[in-house]
């Protein structure tokens, strides 16, 4: 920008100049005939000619530029003449800021969180097990550590987010991936993941914050079959394990049934035993002969075998 400036002024100059003396741009003079011409005189164009190629000059060489960070961001004006790293000091900036490009740098590094996908990766499970992984996460950048990491890593965050962060990213996600069974990941893969996070944040915290990460793991297509299988076994297990509960209840639920039918008929037979008992204490011969008579219709047999009574005792 302020190339731009600095030539847009002398090539201004200069223009003004050729404007203002534009009546010297030709003088009369007489030719071999004596005819008056004009003359164009060079000298006019010397001095707008000059103004413009020192504003051409200066532009191209002049060592100043200006740069303005954006909200969000935090700018990182860097002196590169010194011996640590290349680094002798930097100052943290906002808003516009004029630098000098032949001994200063000015990066801009975003303060709110960053979203990254790698490309898959392939990670090696307990066991030896292999898989496939496509890490996204989220990651933001502790402010007051920006310049450390740059006098450390003396990169962009561009170029960090693709080298020395992925590579710290992924080699979170082997090592942990080294200590978990390979049915373990899959049925817990939340717990999996947030371990990750936990390791990432032990590795990176010096500079950055990880989040929402997720590993997207494919285990490859023979292991897919056995733990499918396995699950199915598993599945099959607690059913027959379910069963198995369900026949114990209904084997109890019998035996409560048939405990309370007997109880029931031995609560039946004494009650039938007590009535008996009480209806023998209570019968009588004339009580016997009475039932008789209210049972008798009046109508004496027809025949009387020998030696054989009444079927009342008249006398009685």
């Amino acid at each position: 920008m302020i190339s731009t400036l600095i030539f847009l002024g002398f090539t201004i100059a200069a223009g003004l100049i050729a404007l203002k003396t534009r009546d010297k741009m030709y003088v009369e003079t007489t030719n071999r005939w004596n005819d008056t011409v004009q003359k164009f005189q060079v000298s006019w164009l010397m001095k707008p000619l000059i103004l413009f190629i020192t504003g051409l000059i200066l532009s191209a060489m002049q060592p100043y530029a200006i740069e303005k960070i954006d909200a969000g961001h935090k700018g990182l004006k860097i002196n590169l003449i010194g011996n640590q790293r290349g680094v002798s000091s930097y100052q943290y900036k906002t808003g516009w800021v004029l630098f000098n490009t032949w001994t200063e740098q000015v990066l801009e590094f975003p303060t709110y969180q960053q979203h990254i996908e790698y490309e898959d990766q392939g990670v090696i499970l307990k066991g030896g097990f292999s898989a496939t992984i496509k890490p996204t996460f989220n990651y933001s950048l502790r402010e007051d550590a920006i310049g450390d990491m740059f006098v450390n890593l003396r990169k962009p965050i561009q170029e960090v987010e693709q080298g020395w962060l992925k590579n710290a990213i992924i080699g979170a996600v082997n090592d942990v991936a080294n200590t978990w069974e390979v049915d373990s990941i899959f049925n817990h893969r939340q717990a999996f993941e947030n371990a990750i996070v936990i390791e990432c944040n032990n590795r990176l915290s010096k500079w950055f914050n990880v989040s929402q990460l997720r590993t997207n793991i494919v285990p490859p297509d023979a292991l897919q079959e056995s733990i499918i299988n396995k699950t199915k076994a598993i599945q099959q297990a607690e059913a027959s394990e379910q069963q198995a509960l369900a026949a114990i209840a209904e084997g109890k639920r019998k035996v409560a049934v048939a405990r309370a039918d007997s109880a029931e008929t031995i609560i039946n037979a004494q009650a039938a035993a007590l009535a008996i008992k009480i209806k023998q204490t209570q019968l009588s011969p004339l009580y016997i002969e009475y039932i008789k008579a209210q049972a008798w219709n009046g109508e004496l047999p027809k025949t009387v075998a020998g030696g054989s009574g009444t079927f009342l005792n008249i006398k009685n």
